[in-house]
């Protein structure tokens, strides 16, 4: 996967990458059809302390893309919370894929058990 990463009055440190990337392999762990990752972290002095660093991440994956952004007074935080919002948009895409195969062969059953009803 392909990691766009973006920082505005952010010093990137090298421990700041390594956390954004074993979250982003995380992620990818988790749809492996991810196209890649687009991060971007700020830092906004001007806004209250409790959401001065702000971390939005969007993920290109097959159809539409998931996004989800938060604010924190830690980066780490933030960081942290924008991947558990994508892991749960991952999860529920995926829970919604495997309910639509299960439907989808629910009736096929039925519609065999009704045609042997029928002869």
């Amino acid at each position: 996967m392909k990691l766009i990463l973006m920082t505005h009055n952010v010093t990137l440190t090298n421990a700041i990458e390594q956390h954004i990337l074993s979250k982003i392999d995380k992620l990818e762990h988790l749809d492996r059809w991810a196209i890649n990752a687009r991060v971007c972290i700020e830092n906004d002095q001007t806004k209250a302390v409790e959401k001065q660093f702000k971390c939005s991440m969007r993920l290109a994956v097959p159809g539409p893309d998931l996004f989800a952004e938060d604010s924190e007074t830690n980066l780490y935080a933030a960081i942290d919370l924008v991947t558990k919002k994508i892991e749960q948009q991952i999860r529920k895409r995926h829970s919604k894929a495997k309910a639509l195969k299960h439907t989808d062969a629910a009736a096929g059953k039925r519609r065999r058990q009704s045609a042997e009803i029928a002869d």
